[in-house]
C-alpha cells in the first residue's frame, strides 16, 4: 500500500498505524501537494478527506477501514476504489478517547465515478 499524505497530518499516521496493524505493508509518501495526486488517482469531487493510499490498483481515500479495503481486494469490484469523505469521528485515525463512533459510511467509487455505499459504520 502506498499512501499519500501531508508531513504534519497526525490523524493521517495513525490511519497509517492502523494499516500497518491489520498487515498492510504500507510505504508512506509525504506530499505537499494532495490535490494533484487526487486528481491524478481519479477521487471524485467532494469525495476528498486527508490522505489517499494506492493498493491492489485501487484508491482508498481517507479513514477506511481495513476490514473493509480487505474486501474490497477479496472481491475485485469493477471499480475505482473506497472513499470516505470527510473525517469522521471515531473512524481509523480518527478514534475518540470514549469510544464514540460517528455514523458514516465507506464509498465505493464505480469506473464512471458514481458512488455507492460499501460498508456502514457507527451504526
Amino acid at each position: 500500500m502506498l499512501v499519500h499524505k501531508s508531513a504534519t497530518c497526525g490523524c493521517c499516521g495513525a490511519w497509517v498505524d492502523h494499516m500497518r496493524a491489520a498487515g498492510f505493508n504500507v510505504d508512506v509518501r509525504d506530499v505537499d501537494d494532495l490535490d494533484s495526486v487526487k486528481s491524478q488517482v481519479g477521487i471524485p469531487f467532494g469525495k476528498g478527506s486527508c490522505h489517499t493510499a494506492e493498493v491492489g490498483g485501487y484508491f482508498v481515500e481517507g479513514h477506511v477501514p481495513a476490514p473493509d479495503i480487505k474486501r474490497l481486494l477479496a472481491e475485485k469490484p469493477d471499480a475505482k476504489g473506497l472513499v470516505v469523505p470527510g473525517m469522521p469521528a471515531g473512524s481509523p485515525g480518527m478514534e475518540m478517547p470514549d469510544g464514540r463512533v460517528q455514523p458514516y459510511v465507506v464509498e465505493l467509487v464505480g469506473r464512471d465515478g458514481t458512488t455507492s455505499d460499501f460498508a456502514r459504520h457507527g451504526q
